[in-house]
Formats: structure tokens, sequence, C-alpha cells
């Protein structure tokens, strides 16, 4: 990559960011666009049509936000998130404020490297001065970047200590608040033996807690397997939605075709397509009418014959929820295995039917699969970083050195080629990891949500940072290493500034760019009103289609510890990389602090699963009256959620 290439990139995501600003400030100032641009708050209750409209306000509200309200509006999760963000800003603004003036003269005025000698193999001369690569061997000169890194682990150290203290003290002020919640009453039971003969599991369960915890045991509820149950529910859920399709439909006609209305008529057919034509508000009713005693049937069924090894166990005291999630119920792991009860919308119902030895198969076969995938996956990222680079296109394919020849093209192909090609590899991730996490057998969407950001940031640093780093090191210097194989630390050593130079423009199009867009909400409000005009015929799907989606923790905060990675890497190495970290997390804390206030909802799960759950937990213990009490109504509120 030449300078003009560098510049290139560099002011192009800068002028596509101001665009984009531009783009989101038109924009959200129109009325019609707010279900996009403020869903969270209109979902809420927050809302209101007389806000100021001014294109800065969003930001003076951003700064203006407390840590209080954040957490008010979208719980402890997010609250850390920005924790997290404001360490990340610090780190880096302490360790650029010292780097910077002491690190870019020492590089600057070493003559002990001709220029036209660098160390660089296809970089640009110009930046070379400014990174470790200008130092000359053995030179005095290189104990400034020994204190530096002495400096910037400190520094990292001491911010890091300070923000577990905070974390710690945000979860603790939550756990002793006075709000009350459902699941703070609730522990979920696993592993559950199989009962005696003669005795159903409800029972068993009944008799095992009461035994335990005399005074504070409430009842229980056992967990079935309801698939079949799911099954007839979603079915007739769809028949429910339809009729209202169809009986929107039917009204509409009323107004535009004929004061009696055309009934709107479908096929039973595949697609729609072929079969025996029938009028379709009939039909749905007939359906409905059908499905509903065939649902009865089967949850009473359900109740009966298909409980399985787990189920949900409530106290009327939140200290002794707490207590009985933390002790030992058995001498055996695969017996009674207690924790804490996950919300009532995250629980992955499916999960609980796994017994202990399932699970820790599934886990460590899914560990396998993710190293694999983690090795393999290296593979094609080392020679895409190798290959995307333009001299080496060239040795490659000669036949297209005319092409790179012209200014214009190998400018633009040298400024995005390799980040866009890295961006789009890291875009396949998260759907593979998030279905590897649930595999394991987790019982609840937010610690799937947990697993998979885990994964996804082991995948993302062994080959988005150490695929890239190597992969283009070795591709460039193969030759010397097949010259002189006992230099290959040396020669790694040597190249890693050559490197710097890419991941700074990766940093700036990460931040740019994906600020950019996450702000404008361009893809978003595209897809709504495309919704609305083609497929939503009803005020619901209107609402389904503009809901607030989650925050998605499991590839976010992996992205952002990649871009602290990098930067903390290269900081020493290429001082100049700290300003674009700087102005990452900067932004980043700004533009997310608006998102999550009017835009996104923290849980890792959606309400659009809230339905099913419902129809779960009703099925299971349907029968369940409010009792008093503040535990007790709240354990009721947990089952009819």
């Amino acid at each position: 990559m030449d300078f003009s290439s560098f510049m290139t990139s560099l002011g192009t995501s800068f002028l596509i960011f101001v665009v984009l600003m531009l783009i989101f400030t038109w924009l959200s100032r129109k009325p019609a666009n707010d279900v996009v641009y403020s869903p969270n708050l209109i979902v809420k209750g927050l809302y209101s049509s007389s806000r100021t409209r001014n294109p800065t306000s969003w930001i003076k509200e951003a700064i203006s936000s407390s840590e209080d309200d954040i957490i008010s509006i979208s719980g402890v999760d997010t609250a850390v998130y920005f924790v997290f963000l404001a360490t990340a800003l610090a780190m880096l603004f302490l360790a650029g404020i010292v780097l910077l003036p002491s690190l870019l003269p020492v590089s600057i005025t070493d003559h002990s490297v001709r220029l036209n000698s660098t160390t660089s193999n296809g970089t640009f001369n110009e930046l070379d001065k400014f990174s470790m690569g200008h130092i000359g061997q053995k030179s005095d000169r290189l104990w400034a970047y020994l204190i530096a890194v002495y400096w910037v682990s400190l520094v990292t150290y001491f911010l890091l200590w300070k923000a577990y203290k905070h974390v710690s003290e945000i979860r603790a002020a939550s756990l002793m608040s006075s709000e009350v919640r459902a699941e703070q009453f609730a522990v979920l039971v696993r592993d559950i033996p199989p009962p005696h003969e003669g005795e159903t599991r409800k029972e068993q369960v009944d008799s095992y807690f009461n035994a335990v915890y005399p005074d504070t045991f409430y009842r229980s509820m056992v967990v079935t397997n309801n698939k079949e149950v799911n099954k007839i529910w979603e079915e007739l859920e769809a028949y429910k939605k339809n009729l209202v399709i169809a009986e929107t439909v039917y009204a509409q006609s009323k107004t535009i075709v004929s004061p009696e209305g055309t009934r709107p008529m479908n096929r039973l057919g595949l697609l729609g397509l072929c079969g025996k034509k029938v009028d379709t508000i009939d039909y749905c009713n007939e359906k409905i009418s059908e499905l509903i005693p065939k649902l009865e049937a089967e949850q009473k069924k359900t109740i009966r014959d298909r409980q399985v090894s787990s189920a949900l166990i409530f106290f009327s005291s939140r200290v002794a929820a707490a207590s009985a999630a933390q002790s030992l119920h058995a001498r055996m792991v695969d017996h009674w295995t207690v924790m804490d009860a996950p919300e009532p919308r995250q629980i992955i119902w499916d999960n609980l039917s796994l017994n202990y030895y399932a699970r820790e198969v599934r886990k460590y076969i899914v560990y396998i699969i993710v190293a694999l995938a983690v090795l393999f996956f290296m593979l094609p990222i080392s020679v895409i970083s190798a290959f995307t680079t333009l001299e080496n296109l060239a040795k490659l394919l000669p036949f297209i050195k005319p092409v790179l020849a012209i200014v214009s093209i190998r400018t633009v192909l040298g400024a995005y080629l390799p980040q866009l090609t890295l961006i789009i590899f890291l875009a396949m991730l998260p759907t593979l990891v998030m279905f590897l996490s649930k595999l394991e057998g987790i019982p609840s969407e937010s610690h799937a949500v947990r697993s998979a950001s885990g994964k996804y940031f082991y995948f993302i640093v062994f080959n988005a940072f150490i695929g890239v780093t190597l992969g283009g090191t070795l591709f460039g210097n193969l030759k010397d290493m097949e010259e002189h194989p006992n230099e290959i630390a040396e020669l790694l050593g040597k190249g890693l500034p050559d490197n710097a130079t890419f991941f700074l423009t990766f940093v700036a199009l990460r931040c740019f760019v994906g600020y950019g867009l996450e702000l404008s909400r361009l893809v978003p409000l595209i897809m709504f009103y495309l919704k609305k005009k083609y497929l939503c015929k009803t005020e619901a799907e209107v609402k389904e289609a503009w809901a607030p989606g989650d925050f998605r923790y499991a590839t976010r905060i992996p992205a952002d510890l990649l871009i602290l990675t990098i930067t903390l890497c290269y900081s020493v190495i290429a001082p100049l990389i700290l300003p674009f970290g700087i102005i990452y997390f900067g932004l980043g804390w700004l533009v997310m602090r608006n998102q999550i206030w009017g835009v996104s909802i923290s849980q890792g799960v959606q309400d659009k699963s809230k339905k099913l759950h419902n129809s779960h937990l009703k099925c299971m213990f349907h029968r369940l009256r409010a009792m008093e009490g503040c535990g007790r109504i709240c354990i009721h509120d947990f089952l009819l959620h």
C-alpha cells in the first residue's frame, strides 16, 4: 500500500462518515421516521412528539445521560458495556499522551536506517519514519520503546482494576435493589434422578425440596417436552394471523372496490398456487375451531406424560433462592444440579431435557469443532490476506499488471481490497458460533450469547489479527525463510511494522464507516419501508417491522475487543494507530449511547419469542393461582410472563 492509497482509504472513510451523518440528521428530523430512529422510546412509553429535532440534540442527550439512566432503560449489561468503552478509551488516551510525543521524535530523528533500504516490504516510506521499523538494529533508542511497553502495561492494569471495582459495585447495587424480579425467587434444577415406582416427577421434586427447605419452599414446576404442543400452537397462531390479514383486506375492499367488498380467497395446494379454492375467512375460522380443543387435549397429555428431568423451584424469599442456587444438593455431579433461574423468556426449553453426560459430550464436541474451525478458517484468511496485497497479486497473476498500472484503479484496490475481504469473512461467523453455543445444552439465551461472544472473539483474534499478521509476513518472506530457516523469529519481528498500516486503515474503516452506518440506520430504514409497503397488512405486522432489535452482544463486544487488542499491540510499534483507536472508542461511546437510548434493547432475546414461551409455561402450570405476599405474587408473574 502506497501513501496515496492510505490517504484515499482514510479520506473516503471519513467522507462516507460525514455523508452518513448528514443523512441521519436529515432523516431523523422527519416525524414519519421516528419508528426507525426511536423505537425503544416508543415501546417503553418515553417518546414525546414535542421533543426537539435539533441536529445536535442526540449528542447532548447522549452526553447528559447518566449511568442510572442507562440501567433504568436498558439494564445492567448495557451499563457494564459502557464501562468497558470508557475504560478502553482511557487506556488509549493515557497511552497516547505519553507515546505520541515521546516515541515519534525518537523514530523520526533516527538516521541509522536509510529510507531507500527500509525494512518495510510493500508499505510506504513516509509512515515508516513514525514506527519502530525506522530504528536501527541494536540502537540505544530501543530503550524508549521498552519503557513505553511498561507504561502501556501499567496503565492497562490500573484501569482494568478500577473497571472491575466499578462493575462489582454496579452488580452489587443491582442485587440489593428494592425492585423485585420474579426470577430472583426461583432456581433451575437439572439432572433430576428417576422417581421411585408409583411416584410422579412432581411428587418427587416437591418432597425433596420440602424436606431440604421446609420453611421457604413454595412449589415446583416440572419442565415438559412441548414439541408437539408447540407445533399445534404455531399452526393455530398462523391461522389467527391469516384471519386478521384476511379480515383487514376484506374491510379495505369495502372502501376501495364496492360497499359489499370482496371476500379474500386462497387455494389449499402448494404455495397457494393450486388445489381447491376456499374463502379465507371461513377456512381460518374453521381451522381455529378445530385446533383449539386439539391444543387443550395435547397440553393435558404433555403435562401428564412428557415430563423431563428438569424443574423450576420457587421459594418465598430471595435469600432462600440465592442460597439454594449456591449449594450442593447431591454427592454425585450428575444429580440435582441447581443454578439461578434465567428470565422466563430467555430459557432455551429444548436444552432442559439434556442430562449431564449429554451436555458434557456436546460441550467437548463443540470445543473440538470450534478449535478446528479456528485453525482451518485461518488458512483462507491467511491466503486471502497474502493474495490481496497488490504486490503479491502482481507476482501471482502477471496478466493483471496492466490493470494495476492504472493509477486510479491501483489506488482504490490498494485502499479497500484487503479490509473489505476481511470484513466480509467476519460477517459469516455470528450465525455459526450462536448455533454451536446453543448446541452445547446451555439453558438460557443470555448464557448462549456470552458463550458465542467468546467463540467469536477467538475466531477474529486468531484469524483477523494473528492470521493477517502471520499470513502477510510469511508470504512476503518465503524466500528469506528458505535461505535462513533459523531466522524465522527475526523475520517475523521485522515484518510486524509492515502490518501496522493495514490495521491502521482497518481501524479507521471500522470506525468511520461502521459507526456511520450504525447511526444512520439506512438498512433498517429501507427494510422497514419495504416491509410496510409489500408485506405488512395489519397494524401488528407494521409494529413488528419497526420493533427494536437486540444489542447484538455476541458480536459487538468481540469486535470492540479486537480493535482494542490491535491498538494496544501496535501502540508501541506504530504509535500513529493510537489516535484512530481513541476516535473509535470515543465515537463508539457517543453513538452507542444514542442507540441504546432510542433504538436497541439490551436483552439477547427479542420479544417476538415471548408468545411461544408463554404457551410453554401456561401448558405446564396453567392451574397456578396467585398468592398473597410480594414473593408469591412475583412467582405468579414469572409463570404467567
